[in-house]
């Protein structure tokens, strides 16, 4: 029989993804912060450029933000975490139309779990229209992706930003 306990609070991650930084950053970095405590980490920006998926609606170029958030958060909270990002993307938009998207998630010893809106066969139900994404796990010393894992995820340069982070995560469990 297996003894249900809590697990270990995960490192809450999130990327921002935007074409129009000059009119949403370092405002948006000041609400990320307001919501979810002060950034621990935040990356230079970077190009997104795997996918065209988002150039319609958020423009080109697109660029991106890897953020990590200094308190470690409970697992369960992913799905109000996904509300409240949705929350800011919408109080961003003109026209209807996003100028940033914002996608949280929580890396772990074993795992990085993102946040959404959209069902896939792979994804688990959390709630209230959100869904985790089993995105990558880390085994053997390195990042395994799945064929489901988006593109820009599966890189080299995203797992080497994402190891690095997971080396913060393993220290502020250390602490």
């Amino acid at each position: 029989m297996s003894v249900p306990r809590e697990p270990l609070p995960g490192l809450l991650v999130m990327s921002v993804l935007s074409a129009r930084w000059d009119w949403v950053w370092p405002g948006l970095l000041g609400e990320l912060e307001a919501r979810f405590g002060p950034a621990e980490h935040v990356s230079e920006l970077f190009p997104f450029d795997q996918t065209g998926y988002y150039d319609a609606e958020l423009g080109t170029p697109i660029g991106r933000r890897l953020l990590a958030f200094e308190a470690l958060r409970p697992l369960d909270e992913l799905a109000d975490i996904k509300l409240a990002t949705n929350a800011i993307e919408a109080a961003h938009a003109v026209g209807g139309q996003r100028r940033v998207n914002l996608d949280p998630g929580f890396l772990t010893l074993e795992r990085l779990v993102l946040a959404t809106g959209k069902n896939f066969s792979h994804r688990v139900y959390l709630g209230r229209g959100i869904w985790a994404d089993l995105t990558l796990i880390w085994q053997r010393g390195g990042w395994t992706d799945f064929p489901w894992t988006f593109p820009d995820y599966a890189g080299r340069e995203m797992k080497s930003r994402l190891t690095k982070l997971r080396q913060l995560y393993k220290t502020k469990l250390n602490t």
